[in-house]
């Protein structure tokens, strides 16, 4: 069967979640009119809604699906229809008492929630294979069916599942990776604390223990848990398979989920998709927002993806939902667009009147449709039509930063030297240092090709492989220029320290290793000196062994006071630098200011806040720029502003909050002012 790699529709997509069977049917109809009205050509119906196709096992009812698709196609909305395996019915859980989650500490997950079903669960499997089935051989032509949606977010709220099939499973995953116990034994290092196992039957997972279980188990345990997640992603959609060729899906949470290796999902569906929601307390989250569409686009090999879900304006599950404010809703969506979407699509369409989302914003919410957010979504398709033409262009960058589900995994375990030092908060930081130069990122795997990029950036590689080693090694060697933050190539696959001590695998590109770890105390500082100017750390230092690297920053007080901090070593045609302190994005400019000038790269040097991304077409490239500041901004630019139709000749002048999209002669350079 030939597969369609993207959905039938014209233009870019949008549109939302919808889930009417929350409503009487006359609502359907108002549904279906203000759809129309704001420029909907795309929802996502059933990922809820099981216990309605399917109120008794093996009693299905599509009647009420068979009527809404031709409603919502009759009125020229698509639907990407979804696998309703996220939520199974009540019924199932009383049937099948044992397909519920089981926690690390024992504790049976209850019904009542979504996301409680055992992955290893047998009778779960054959459920959701006749579910998918059905769905698939009932829609598989049907007009409006243009993509299919399986599932839920991977992963939230439960991946992990302790229970005695999934730990049968977990026996047998191991056996598959490898082969004798004796070899199990060697990779996870169990001569230490006499941990040693003589039987298959005595492997244990690392449920609750009486302090942390072993730290290689624990790693194995995450790709286990991955690896089950996809296992039952391939069952619906090979299922979907038998009888539709339309594209498959499933929603990614790009660095907001932690279950799920996105490397390894995104060779599994047809189009990349993601929901991404601003994280309230931090005041710049549209700087992690660029950071997730990123590498959204980059786990999915740069091809053109969809923003499956996002909010309106609210969300309802933090401590503080902060509402978004007036243009925020729109400088959102166009970043996206911006960072290779072809699709821009919320949760929801109508806000739920109870339930557990009842707070959570919609396109269109309680408030209805004389609301600003409400207008505010009718602009923004009329916008998404405006620039049709950007469907399908690229994103090009000179730039990748280094991404590894495995790393963090093994990074955000126990005891490790100091808790300041996380993952997702030094990939933050040296992101945002790119984000804030207009440097436009692509993610890459450690041990990707990395030969296309000038300049190749690895926040936090705790975890490296010896292959990501020498994959990086001579990357520099050929003339690249890398950049490597503090506590990076410290461990294996296994979790086990690097023969040759921390950072061996990257010691010819960096000229050093280092000897020890020096965290700070918390709330403690100390300077690091660089190019003669003090700039003031926090949390971690290092001692560093120079092997042929050369000094270019020092300690100045704390425990690695006159020490080497930041080094540059010249190794065959490239360059390695690296940073043995933590530093913020503030603190990082002047370093990154010299690696630039190594790679050859020149940021645009636009002033800050104003945010620009180029996607390049077969004839024509887009500049997207979105103002995230509150005063106005000036961007020299040349070419037509397809928001507004006005033609621009040299200079856009781009009010506070405002955001345009530029079509532009081929490798045309904008710059702000």
């Amino acid at each position: 069967m030939s597969i369609n790699s993207w959905p039938a529709l014209d233009g870019m997509a949008y549109g939302g979640d919808y889930n009417p069977e929350q409503w009487s049917r006359e609502v359907w109809d108002e549904d279906v009119a203000l759809m129309r009205e704001a420029g909907v050509n795309l929802v996502s119906v059933g990922i809820f809604s099981w216990a309605m196709l399917e109120p008794k096992e093996g009693l299905y009812d599509f009647s009420w699906m068979d009527e809404l698709l031709d409603l919502l196609h009759a009125n020229g909305i698509a639907v990407d229809l979804g696998t309703p395996s996220v939520s199974p019915p009540a019924w199932f859980f009383h049937a099948y008492p044992e397909s519920r989650v089981i926690t690390k500490d024992g504790t049976v997950m209850g019904f009542g929630s979504r996301g409680m079903a055992s992955h290893a669960s047998t009778e779960y499997r054959e459920a959701i294979a006749r579910m998918a089935t059905e769905l698939a051989r009932h829609y598989a032509d049907h007009p409006a069916v243009v993509m299919w949606h399986v599932h839920n977010e991977y992963g939230v709220p439960v991946g992990e599942d302790f229970g005695p099939r999934s730990v049968a499973n977990w026996r047998l995953w191991l056996q598959g990776r490898y082969s004798t116990l004796e070899a199990l034994n060697e990779a996870w290092g169990t001569a230490f604390w006499g941990q040693r196992y003589g039987d298959w039957e005595h492997v244990v997972a690392p449920a609750a223990t009486p302090t942390i279980a072993n730290p290689a188990m624990k790693l194995d345990w995450a790709r286990f848990t991955d690896d089950q997640l996809r296992e039952c992603f391939r069952i619906e959609r090979d299922a979907i398979r038998q009888h539709s060729d339309k594209p498959v899906t499933t929603n990614f949470m790009a660095h907001q989920s932690w279950n799920t290796d996105l490397w390894k999902w995104a060779q599994e569906v047809d189009v990349v998709s993601d929901d991404h929601y601003l994280w309230a307390p931090d005041p710049d989250g549209h700087v992690g927002l660029a950071l997730s569409a990123d590498l959204t686009r980059s786990v999915g090999g740069n091809d053109p993806w969809i923003l499956m879900e996002h909010s309106s304006s609210a969300v309802n599950w933090q401590g503080r939902n902060v509402a978004k404010r007036p243009g925020e809703e729109r400088r959102n969506a166009l970043t996206h667009v911006g960072r290779g979407a072809d699709g821009i699509l919320f949760f929801q369409w109508r806000a739920s009147r109870s339930g557990a989302e009842k707070f959570h914003s919609a396109m269109l919410p309680h408030a209805g449709k004389d609301s600003r957010v409400f207008r505010e979504v009718v602009q923004l398709g009329q916008h998404l039509k405006d620039i049709a033409e950007v469907r399908g262009s690229r994103v090009v960058a000179d730039v990748a930063v280094l991404y590894d589900w495995e790393s963090l995994w093994a990074h955000d375990l126990e005891w490790r030297p100091s808790d300041d030092m996380q993952f997702r908060e030094r990939m933050r930081a040296y992101y945002e240092r790119l984000w804030r130069d207009d440097v436009t990122v692509d993610f890459a795997h450690p041990e990707a090709d990395l030969s296309g990029y000038r300049l190749v950036v690895a926040p936090s590689s705790y975890l490296l492989t010896a292959a990501a080693g020498e994959n990086l090694c001579a990357y520099v060697a050929g003339g690249g220029t890398l950049l490597v933050g503090a506590f990076s190539g410290i461990v294996d696959e296994h979790d086990a320290v690097h023969a040759g001590g921390f950072g061996a695998p990257l010691k010819d590109a960096l000229g050093l290793t280092v000897e020890e770890f020096l965290p700070l105390r918390e709330g403690e500082t100390c300077d690091v000196v660089f190019d003669g100017a003090a700039m003031t750390a926090d949390a971690w230092a290092e001692d560093i062994a120079l092997a042929g690297a050369e000094v270019r920053g020092t300690f100045a007080g704390g425990p690695g006071d006159a020490l080497p901090a930041i080094t540059r070593h010249q190794h065959g045609q490239g360059a390695g630098w690296y940073v043995g302190a933590r530093l913020t994005h503030e603190t990082l400019a002047p370093v990154f200011a010299q690696v630039y000038a190594d790679a050859g790269i020149v940021p645009a040097g636009g002033p800050e806040g104003l945010e620009t991304i180029t996607r390049h077409g077969a004839d024509h490239d887009f500049v997207i720029a979105v103002n995230h500041r509150e005063d106005a901004v000036s961007l020299s630019i040349t070419g037509t502003e397809l928001l507004s139709g006005a033609q621009i000749d040299g200079t856009l002048d781009l009010k506070g909050g405002d955001a345009a999209v530029v079509r532009i002669a081929r490798a045309q350079q904008g710059g702000g002012a």
